[in-house]
């Protein structure tokens, strides 16, 4: 079984006392197998739900004008023309051009939560997570939350993922370079994938466990 130290332990902040501290991680979210092919499919899915997909050209039938043949048929030495809003006139309408669509493909349930599980278990096999005491922050510090990481000593970028209740935390954190606050349930593999480190408060680490092991209702992203 894996573990990770904890970090805001001690009331000084000191790393020595912060490391001394550990808590053990769950194997059924931490302790998967990594699946490239799972979570290829996951970031795509993921980053295609985002695209807005606002993008639009009108057609030759959406542009003003060209109700009338601009000359006639034959007798005028040039190319024969129908209309002056054809695709191949300068003011015509666009050829093949995007519309509004919707991007978003199916990932199913069980593949995201194994995407999920993979995406965790690399930075439990790395060391590169961590678990964060929220109860050291009793007002919205920086200072303290950058002392922290540094204590720590992991590589940036850094996701911090605390619950919507601990907003001291969460300010403290926010400010703070190449470091993303989230709750979990706006974490997905995207961003697990993207952080070189990872900083979990222990009702965060309780949730994302859940969701990546599917006991119970954890996060939205998987029900």
């Amino acid at each position: 079984m894996r573990e990770a130290p904890v970090l805001g332990s001690s009331p000084s902040g000191s790393s020595s006392a912060a490391k001394a501290r550990k808590v053990k991680l769950d194997d059924a979210a931490f302790g998967a197998r990594f699946s490239r092919t799972l979570v290829h499919e996951s970031v795509r899915a993921e980053q295609a739900a985002r695209r807005r997909g606002t993008a639009a050209t009108k057609t030759r039938g959406m542009v003003s004008g060209g109700g009338a043949k601009p000359w006639r048929q034959k007798g005028t030495g040039r190319a024969r023309a129908g209309s002056n809003r054809s695709p191949i006139w300068t003011g015509g309408g666009t050829a093949f051009g995007p519309h509004p669509r919707s991007y978003t493909f199916k990932v199913n349930r069980k593949e995201r939560r194994a995407a999920l599980r993979s995406a965790l278990s690399l930075h439990a096999e790395r060391g590169s997570v961590a678990i964060l005491d929220t109860s050291a922050f009793e007002v919205p510090k920086t200072s303290q939350a950058l002392d922290l990481l540094e204590d720590w000593g992991q590589t940036l970028p850094t996701l911090v993922v605390v619950t919507a209740e601990e907003t001291f935390a969460a300010l403290s954190f926010r400010n703070l370079a190449r470091v993303v606050v989230l709750t979990p349930e706006d974490v997905g593999v995207t961003e697990l994938l993207g952080a070189a480190s990872l900083v979990v408060s222990e009702p965060a680490l309780a949730a994302m466990t859940a969701r990546a092991a599917g006991s119970g209702r954890g996060g939205g992203r998987e029900d």
